[in-house]
């Protein structure tokens, strides 16, 4: 059972309708005991760093999340700024983040991005896998993704980066720890790429 956590953030009918595509069942949880059963979560996320602990905190939810994920040791994966909240801080904002991955997220430096619109980093642009990894299982070098942010994961130890992007600088677009998983783009706006990885996760 795949389970999307529902603080208030995301696009959560847009995971579930993926994954009836592909037959695999999804639950989303509300609430505390909604977690219990998951065999693995989708943590979302979209807006500010700061709003999105928030609504995390405000929702009742990060203890037991924090248990299955940590103690449990069920798969997880972050989603855009659900990818940033797996970080000790950001630069966009004063709430401690998650702190599930070493690292921190920074903003981009438009003075480095070599192109008209700056910030936010939007559209599509290409993932570059640095280590194999069962979740990038199809992908190349050539693989892209929908993108939707203007702060990026600068990870602590780099044996966590699984991919690499290019918007001014090289930065982590796909991060990795035992069973924490990070994506800053968007599958459930990538067509086929991102059906694909979904998919993906759903077979770790």
């Amino acid at each position: 059972m795949i389970t999307i956590v529902d603080y208030g953030l995301g696009n959560i009918r847009a995971f579930v309708n993926v994954y009836k595509r592909l037959n695999v069942n999804t639950k989303i949880a509300h609430r505390p005991e909604d977690l219990k059963d998951a065999s693995k979560i989708i943590l979302p996320g979209v807006g500010a760093f700061d709003y999105a602990m928030q609504m995390l905190n405000d929702s009742g939810m990060r203890e037991e999340l924090e248990r299955q994920v940590i103690e449990h040791k069920k798969p997880v994966i972050g989603i855009c700024v659900g990818m940033q909240m797996l970080a000790n801080s950001s630069e966009e904002g004063v709430l401690p983040g998650l702190g599930w991955i070493d690292g921190t997220v920074k903003r981009f430096n438009p003075e480095m991005i070599p192109y008209k619109t700056r910030l936010p980093h939007m559209g599509w642009n290409n993932i570059v896998p640095v280590k194999h990894n069962a979740l990038l299982e199809s992908f190349n070098e050539t693989s892209r993704f929908y993108f939707l942010h203007s702060y990026y994961f600068v990870c602590n130890n780099e044996n966590d980066i699984i991919t690499k992007s290019e918007y001014g600088v090289k930065y982590a677009s796909g991060i990795n720890n035992s069973n924490i998983y990070g994506i800053q783009f968007h599958p459930e706006k990538s067509h086929t790429n991102g059906i694909r990885l979904l998919y993906n996760f759903s077979k770790l």
